[in-house]
């Protein structure tokens, strides 16, 4: 079976490959003509690829662009309708190849009726198909990565290289921009990182009254003297839970009192690591100071932590919970996996005067737990300074106005520049802050 399917995508590649008859990179643009950008996207669930395709279609809606988002339907699907873009149901993230062939016959028709000029996927099944209805098309195609896809064996290299194939291919951070060129070979010419952006007023400590924070914690069973280690975001293997509570546990063995680790997400179903992780919470005995909390005010539960971490084991790119909590103005620890330098300020990238969090090697719990001890040993002026210097890193780094002028020159800069709309310029760099 596997080598079938492999044969199959080896041929998906080989039609995908062909010259076009038709060119639409020339098609007849003024200088601030409006665009169509075709978005690719499995599914409009809340994922960081969801995300973002709302955040795409928000920057192009607002500059008087056009934006159609090809999805499986999702609780995002009203949110991309009110940003001014079409939604269009289509199941694009299966990867069964007779799917991907009809997927791509459909995007084809759609980009010809709409007079599509750029076709953006963000996600590998919805890749193969956009890639495909791109290349019979002759427009441009672009790729975003979020996060760092494993590569067990030739088949998955075979099936996630579509995401190299861009015309320009986009990382939403240094290190993934880092990952594509050393994986891939990709040129850095045609690489571009463009970071997420982060509601910064949803996302404001001084917007968070003490009443919210109180109700959070009252759910949460603590007091306000109690330390909360919070964890965010979907309950996957990759994202390193069970590395938080072998840390937790050490926290206990060394005498640590009145703390709490706290996560909030699910799994949505999809695997068995929650009962695995209940498992292993059991066999730790930290039942006592581990809890699965779903909160409905993120906001109130970021200003009731003490710290936000991310023992992220696989190659995330920027977590939007990890810029989130900077927001907030809280510190947070991350795993060398889990954010690059230019996401969270660590040593040795930058002074102890300057940071905003602190960095350990994935995997680590034994250093997961040293740096936990240390953030709570250190005075409180000097956590609030942490955390007054990460919200203001995100606020330089990562407020949508910023983002969504550089999502726009970025298809500018892939029709062409003379069509380009007149912009901000972006610079494209391959490592630093």
């Amino acid at each position: 079976m596997m080598t079938r399917f492999k044969q199959n995508m080896s041929s998906l590649s080989a039609v995908a490959d062909r010259p076009s008859d038709t060119n639409h990179r020339g098609a007849s643009l003024s200088a601030r003509a409006p665009i169509t950008v075709l978005i690719v996207v499995p599914g409009l669930d809340g994922g960081a690829a969801d995300a973002g395709a709302l955040e795409l279609s928000r920057a192009l809606c607002q500059a008087g662009h056009r934006a159609i988002v090809v999805s499986r339907a999702g609780r995002l699907v009203a949110d991309v309708t009110m940003a001014g873009a079409e939604f269009v149901a289509l199941d694009v993230g299966s990867n069964n190849p007779a799917t991907l062939l009809h997927n791509a016959a459909v995007l084809v028709r759609l980009a010809r009726e709409r007079k599509v000029g750029v076709i953006h996927a963000l996600g590998r099944a919805a890749a193969w198909s956009a890639y495909l209805a791109a290349r019979m098309r002759g427009v441009p195609f672009i790729t975003s990565w979020y996060k760092g896809f494993r590569e067990q064996n030739v088949l998955k290299r075979v099936y996630n290289g579509v995401m190299a194939r861009g015309d320009r291919v986009v990382a939403v951070s240094e290190q993934i921009a880092q990952l594509i060129h050393d994986r891939y070979g990709t040129p850095w010419e045609r690489i571009t990182v463009l970071p997420s952006s982060i509601d910064l007023e949803q996302f404001d400590p001084a917007a968070v009254s003490r009443e919210r924070i109180d109700v959070v914690r009252r759910n949460w069973g603590v007091d306000r003297d109690t330390k909360v280690i919070l964890v965010t975001g979907r309950i996957l293997r990759r994202k390193g839970h069970h590395v938080v509570v072998h840390a937790v546990r050490r926290l206990k063995d060394m005498g640590l009192k009145d703390f709490l680790c706290v996560f909030i997400g699910e799994d949505r179903g999809r695997t068995h690591y929650t009962g695995e992780l209940w498992d292993l919470v059991l066999a730790t005995d930290t039942m006592d100071v581990v809890r699965i909390a779903p909160v409905a005010d993120l906001p109130a539960a970021y200003a009731a932590a003490a710290v936000v971490v991310s023992a992220a084991i696989q190659p995330e790119g920027l977590q939007r919970a990890i810029a989130e909590a900077q927001a907030m103005a809280r510190p947070v620890i991350v795993s060398d996996l889990a954010a690059g330098s230019d996401v969270v300020l660590t040593p040795p990238a930058v002074p102890e005067s300057r940071i905003t969090g602190l960095r350990f090697h994935a995997g680590d719990d034994a250093a997961l737990a040293g740096l936990l001890l240390r953030l709570f040993s250190m005075p409180e002026p000097t956590r609030r300074a942490i955390g007054a210097r990460g919200r203001d890193w995100v606020l330089g780094h990562f407020n949508a106005a910023t983002v969504a002028a550089q999502a726009l020159q970025l298809y500018g800069d892939v029709i062409g520049t003379e069509k380009a709309p007149a912009l901000a310029p972006q610079t494209n760099k391959k490592t630093g802050i």
